[in-house]
């Protein structure tokens, strides 16, 4: 599994336990840091930082524009995965949209129901259109103002396979 894969995973973790404990997640984060055990990758602090800053406005977004869906009826999981893909996809211009909703859709997959995935691809994919043109064609190293850090946690996949457009639709592969 790719470092940065491993770092979205530990975020989802770490932004979870904070959700049931109902604690502050910077504080749950230096908790985990603390114990260095399982390890906290630098990206994976970069993201529940980030997502924590950008909760509010996040969750606006994710309400706006989900279907039917208040950010509170949402099972869990899927909310901080969507937090996250969200964060990325808006926030992190060197994090490549194809990848940004591919890794959500697979968090999805592996943490939550089955239903999960194609709700988690369809938000997002409603997201992409808001995305900063800056971040859109963002060279690697440029911030595009934006304050996700860059070539933080190693590298994501290649996008070649990931995005596809069909009949209009966003459609993410996750063929092996």
């Amino acid at each position: 599994m790719p470092a940065r894969s491993k770092a979205r995973k530990r975020a989802v973790d770490i932004l979870f336990e904070s959700e049931l404990r109902g604690t502050d997640p910077v504080r749950t984060l230096a908790d985990w840091r603390a114990r260095a055990d399982p390890p906290v990758p630098a990206y994976a602090v970069a993201l529940v930082e980030g997502v924590t800053a950008r909760r509010d406005e996040l969750d606006e977004l994710l309400g706006r524009h989900a279907e039917g869906w208040t950010v509170a009826r949402m099972p869990t999981v899927d909310r901080i995965v969507l937090r996250i893909g969200a964060y990325e996809l808006l926030w992190c211009p060197d994090i490549p949209a194809a990848v940004a909703i591919s890794e959500a859709v697979g968090l999805a997959a592996t943490l939550s129901t089955d239903d999960s995935p194609s709700f988690v691809n369809g938000l997002l994919a409603r997201l992409l259109e808001l995305r900063p043109e800056s971040a859109a064609g963002a060279e690697a190293g440029s911030d595009g103002g934006l304050d996700c850090p860059p070539g933080v946690g190693g590298e994501d996949p290649p996008t070649d396979q990931l995005l596809g457009e069909q009949a209009g639709t966003l459609v993410i592969d996750h063929r092996e």
